[in-house]
């Protein structure tokens, strides 16, 4: 069956759609600086003041007043230190306290200082673009594309916009 594509387009962190989609294919234009594009299937934006810690597979996360329980599901999208990250992905929660929680990484590693990260209700995807990279880079999604149960947000670091299209 054949759907129409539509467009969006952001030039800051945001929703692109909400509502239940198929991600078809995306494009950035980068800046003179590295940067990323992380996409949520949420409705909700990303809590982006969390910081973790990881030692092996357990990654340790600490984010105020976080109000999850063991359990819980939620995507992920982790910022590198000294050129090491936690793997991006969705994840089960272990809640430890008030404000920290861990899950379990499916690669390990070491990064012992507080280092950012954000999460939200699914984690999608995540795509890096490089410095000098300032071109319209367009991704195509195979076959039918992503499904997208709630929305799609984009949170976006040094990127100057991006395009989703969808249907």
């Amino acid at each position: 069956m054949q759907t129409d594509v539509k467009a969006g387009h952001l030039n800051n962190t945001g929703f692109v759609l909400l509502g239940r989609t198929r991600l078809k294919a995306l494009s950035t234009v980068g800046s003179a600086t590295a940067g990323t594009l992380d996409i949520f299937d949420t409705t909700v934006a990303p809590v982006t003041t969390a910081t973790y810690t990881r030692s092996g597979a357990t990654v340790t996360v600490t984010s105020t007043a976080h109000g999850l329980s063991t359990g819980d599901v939620r995507g992920f999208a982790f910022a590198s230190a000294s050129g090491s990250s936690a793997t991006n992905g969705n994840y089960t929660i272990t809640k430890t306290g008030a404000n920290t929680f861990t899950i379990t990484d499916i690669n390990s590693g070491t990064i012992a200082a507080s280092t950012a990260l954000s999460y939200s209700t699914l984690w999608v995807a995540s795509y890096d673009i490089g410095a000098t990279d300032v071109f319209g880079n367009i991704v195509l999604i195979p076959g039918e594309g992503v499904l997208i149960q709630n929305g799609i947000y984009l949170l976006m670091t040094n990127l100057t916009s991006a395009n989703i299209y969808y249907g």
